[in-house]
C-alpha cells in the first residue's frame, strides 16, 4: 500500500512538470485557493479583474483591479506583495451606511497587500495538500461606495488540495478568518436623515470555499467554485451571509495561464435595505453577480 502511494504521487509530481499542465501556484480556481506553493527562486505575476453588478435597484457596477508579485524563498515558504484599485458608478442607490450618493470613476488606487503561504503538505507528493495563507491588508476606499474609508485586515486560511487520476482531476477547500477595523471619512451635504457612522468598527468575517477542476483537454481545465461568506459586525451582530457558486474555465501553458469564473450569489440574508424586492440574497455589500478574469506568468 505504501509502494502503491508513493507511485501515485510521483505520477502526480512528474505529471505537473509536463508541459501544458498545471504549474506551482497556478490560478485553476476562481474564488478558491490552492495550496501549491512557487519553487524557491521563482517569480510570479498575477492581474486579476473582478467585475460586480447588480443591487437590485438603480444601476450599480464596480470593477476591482488587483496587481500581484509573488516570490519561492523556499520550497515551502511564498512571500506576495500586491496593489488593488477600483473603477465604480452607482446611480439611483441609496443605503444607509453604504452608499451615500452617486459616484462614477475608472479606476483609483484602492490598497495594498502583504501576504506569505506556507506548505505543510504537498499536493503532488502526499496524501493531501495542506498550506496556510496570512495576509495584512489596508484599503483607503470603500470597494462598495467607491469614497473614501480607511480599512486595516489581517486574514489567516488554512488550504487543503488534492489531486486525482495523476493530476486530471484537482479539488481544494479553503476555511478562513479575517479581522477588520475600518472608519468611514465624512461627507459634507448629505440628507439630515441619512446615516453615515464615522466612528471606528470592528468586523469580523469567516469564509469557507471549495471547488473541483476536470482536465478535459490538454492545457485546459473546467470547473466549479463553491463560496460561502458571513460577517459580524459591531453593533448589528451578523449583518451578512451568502453563497455564490458558479463555473471556471483554465488554460495552463507551460509559462502563463488564465481563468475565467462566473459567480452569481444563490442565496444570501443578514440585513436589507429598505425596499430591497430580492428577499433572497444579501445585496447591501453583496451583489448579484461577480465575474473574474485572472492572468498570471511564472518567471
Amino acid at each position: 500500500m505504501k509502494r502503491h502511494t508513493a507511485c501515485a504521487a510521483l505520477n502526480v509530481a512528474a505529471t505537473l512538470l509536463v508541459p501544458g499542465t498545471a504549474l506551482a501556484d497556478e490560478g485553476i480556481f476562481g474564488y478558491t485557493r490552492g495550496a501549491e506553493t512557487l519553487p524557491r527562486g521563482s517569480w510570479d505575476l498575477e492581474q486579476w479583474f473582478t467585475s460586480r453588478d447588480d443591487k437590485g435597484v438603480g444601476t450599480y457596477h464596480a470593477l476591482d483591479t488587483k496587481t500581484e508579485v509573488d516570490y519561492g524563498v523556499t520550497d515551502r515558504l511564498q512571500v506576495s506583495a500586491a496593489l488593488f484599485g477600483l473603477g465604480i458608478r452607482t446611480e439611483g442607490v441609496r443605503i444607509d451606511a453604504y452608499i451615500p450618493k452617486d459616484e462614477k470613476y475608472t479606476f483609483r488606487p484602492a490598497g495594498i497587500e502583504g501576504a506569505l503561504k506556507y506548505n505543510y503538505l504537498s499536493p503532488a507528493k502526499d496524501d493531501v495538500g495542506l498550506s496556510q495563507y496570512v495576509s495584512l491588508t489596508y484599503f483607503n476606499r470603500d470597494v462598495h461606495s467607491g469614497q473614501a474609508k480607511d480599512s486595516y485586515s489581517f486574514e489567516t486560511m488554512l488550504i487543503v488540495q488534492k489531486y486525482y487520476r495523476e493530476g486530471e482531476v484537482i479539488v481544494a477547500g479553503n476555511l478562513g478568518l479575517e479581522a477588520t477595523s475600518a472608519r468611514r471619512h465624512p461627507i459634507g451635504g448629505l440628507p439630515p436623515d441619512f446615516e453615515w457612522p464615522t466612528h471606528p468598527e470592528m468586523e469580523i468575517e469567516v469564509t469557507a470555499a471549495a471547488a473541483i477542476s476536470y482536465r478535459f483537454a490538454p492545457n485546459w481545465f473546467i470547473g466549479a467554485d463553491v463560496f460561502y461568506q458571513t460577517e459580524h459586525e459591531t453593533e448589528v451582530g451578523q449583518e451578512r451571509w451568502s453563497l455564490q457558486i458558479g463555473p471556471t474555465l483554465h488554460y495552463g501553458s507551460q509559462k502563463w495561464w488564465a481563468s475565467l469564473t462566473w459567480m452569481p450569489q444563490v442565496r444570501g440574508g443578514g440585513t436589507f435595505y429598505a425596499g430591497q424586492t430580492y428577499g433572497d440574497l444579501h445585496l447591501i455589500e453583496k451583489t448579484r453577480e461577480e465575474v473574474r478574469l485572472k492572468f498570471g506568468y511564472n518567471f
